[in-house]
C-alpha cells in the first residue's frame, strides 16, 4: 500500500509543478487554491508512505515522478524544448527511480 500512496503522491507532485504555472504568481485564486491542496495531499501521502519505505527511496522516487511528469507535460502544455539530449536523461531518471525501487529492500505490498 505504501507504494501506491507514494506514486499518487508522486503524481499529485506533477499536478501541482504544472498548475504553479497556471496559477500566475499565485494571482490566480481557483488555480493557486488546486495547487497549494495538491501540495499538501502530496506531502500527505509522502508522509504516509516513509513509514514503510525507507526515507531517501521515498523522496528520491517522489522528486523523480514530479520532475519525469513536468518535463513530459511541460513539452505537451507548454511547448517546452524535448531534445533527444533530454530525452536520454528522463529515460535515465526513470532507470534511476526503478533502480532505487527495485533495491530498496520493501516489496510492493507494503
Amino acid at each position: 500500500m505504501s507504494w501506491i500512496l507514494l506514486i499518487i503522491a508522486g503524481l499529485l507532485e506533477i499536478g501541482w509543478a504544472v498548475g504553479l504555472k497556471f496559477t500566475e504568481g499565485f494571482t490566480r485564486p481557483v488555480a493557486s487554491v488546486l495547487v497549494v491542496l495538491a501540495m499538501a495531499a502530496s506531502l500527505f501521502l509522502l508522509s504516509i508512505a516513509v513509514r514503510q519505505i525507507p526515507l531517501g527511496t521515498a523522496y528520491a522516487i517522489w522528486v523523480g515522478i514530479g520532475a519525469l511528469g513536468a518535463v513530459i507535460l511541460g513539452a505537451i502544455l507548454f511547448h517546452e524544448p524535448l531534445t533527444v539530449t533530454r530525452a536520454l536523461m528522463m529515460l535515465i531518471l526513470l532507470g534511476a527511480i526503478l533502480g532505487l525501487k527495485f533495491t530498496s529492500g520493501t516489496s510492493l505490498s507494503e
